[in-house]
């Protein structure tokens, strides 16, 4: 089968057209009896069916179906990455997020602070979502841990996430999480699938031994649990692949990390969504492709607030007509996985999409939700095909053989 890079390589077509990628993370929702509406349907959104009334909808599969994705695999199939093939650690993610110069001596490790009983068992997998400048002090004091034959570098990402490098010959990034993804159990031990990967497993377990130590008297964040260890891997860069010059406007490290992974220049984003907009409007005239990535959605999903995640979908709506101002040729709005506040946690849902262009076939859509996008022109199709569409919308794929 003919990689679809390949492909865009092959049929790219100079354009001044612009495109605009505007992702709700965790979008996709679930209503909370049957028969009722998601978040995305309860919201107040008229500006995002005023959209619809004028593209195209669809649901897109992240990686396949049925399967729940973490964040980095949600967003590369956004960019047209086969998420199956990049399979990109989070911490790799979350070292580029905030700019840290990775080498290929490097693994990388995103972590959590948590709070731990007497027995050592997790009560609280974020440690009360701790501020960034109490976190920041702590991960001053992890960073003085030294282990022989390695560097290590710790560094604060935001609130309660942090990233660890580990510096050396010969490590591996095939080792599990420690982070048991529940409560009331003690963090997993670190373990490595292959011999590099274990000498990784030893160093981190080291590494977590100093850190219960140095962390002790610090509740709610007295441990941390590991998460995303990988090394840096080989990706083809977004401009290469499909003519575009891309700028990133997100928020969070992460976000700016996956941006950053395929070569998107990272934009000041400020901290807020006006804030972003404003980004968007600076830059207008430097790019031809925009990523503006709203988290919120997202964490409100997982903490299990429905309404909540409604008021943030209906923020999301909110700069529609900031981005419609400029006159995008193609506008896409979606998000990179589900996360149903029923459920709290990232679900194997496909995800509402929605594509706005001159030349749509119209699908007769009167508002954005699930199940107008059930029914719409673009069907279910697998995220990573969702760069071929806005491509093609914006005039930059010439004809396919003779």
């Amino acid at each position: 089968m003919t990689d679809i890079h390949d492909l865009t390589r092959r049929l790219q077509r100079q354009s001044d057209s612009k495109i605009v990628l505007y992702v709700g993370d965790g979008l996709g929702g679930l209503p909370l009896k049957p028969g009722g509406k998601t978040e995305l349907e309860t919201a107040r959104t008229p500006h995002l069916d005023a959209l619809a009334q004028r593209g195209v909808l669809g649901m897109s599969i992240p990686v396949l179906p049925g399967i729940a994705p973490g964040s980095g695999p949600g967003h590369l199939g956004l960019f047209g990455y086969d998420p199956l093939k990049y399979d990109i650690g989070r911490g790799v993610l979350e070292a580029l997020g905030i700019d840290f110069a990775l080498t290929d001596r490097d693994v990388a490790v995103r972590g959590n602070f948590c709070t731990v009983d007497a027995e050592g068992k997790i009560t609280d997998r974020r440690a009360g979502r701790i501020a960034s400048d109490i976190a920041a002090k702590l991960c001053e004091k992890l960073d003085k841990i030294t282990i022989p034959g390695v560097e290590v570098f710790v560094r604060h990402v935001k609130e309660y996430r942090l990233v660890i490098v580990i510096r050396g010959e010969g490590l591996g990034g095939h080792v599990n999480d420690t982070d048991p993804q529940r409560t009331g159990v003690t963090p997993l031990v670190p373990q490595g699938s292959d011999a590099a990967s274990q000498k990784t497993a030893a160093i981190l377990a080291e590494f977590m031994r100093q850190a219960a130590e140095v962390l002790k008297n610090d509740a709610p964040a007295n441990l941390l649990t590991m998460r995303g260890i990988a090394k840096m891997p080989p990706i083809p860069r977004f401009e290469e692949v499909y003519g575009t010059k891309a700028g990133a406007i997100a928020v969070y490290p992460m976000y700016r990390g996956l941006a950053r992974l395929v070569g998107m220049d990272i934009l000041d984003a400020g901290t807020t969504l006006e804030d972003q907009m404003a980004c968007l409007e600076q830059n207008w005239s430097k790019y031809d492709f925009f990523f503006i990535h709203f988290k919120y959605t997202d964490s409100t999903g997982e903490d299990g607030n429905f309404d909540a995640k409604v008021k943030r979908t209906e923020e999301l709506d909110s700069a529609i007509p900031r981005i419609n101002a400029l006159k995008p040729d193609v506008l896409i709005v979606t998000g990179d996985h589900s996360t149903p506040a029923k459920m709290k946690s990232h679900s194997g849902h496909a995800v509402p999409t929605l594509l706005a262009a001159d030349i749509c076939r119209f699908d007769g859509s009167r508002e954005f939700g699930e199940s107008a996008c059930r029914v719409g022109e673009l069907g279910m199709f697998e995220a990573k095909y969702l760069m071929l569409h806005a491509l093609a919308h914006a005039g930059r794929l010439e004809k396919y053989g003779a």
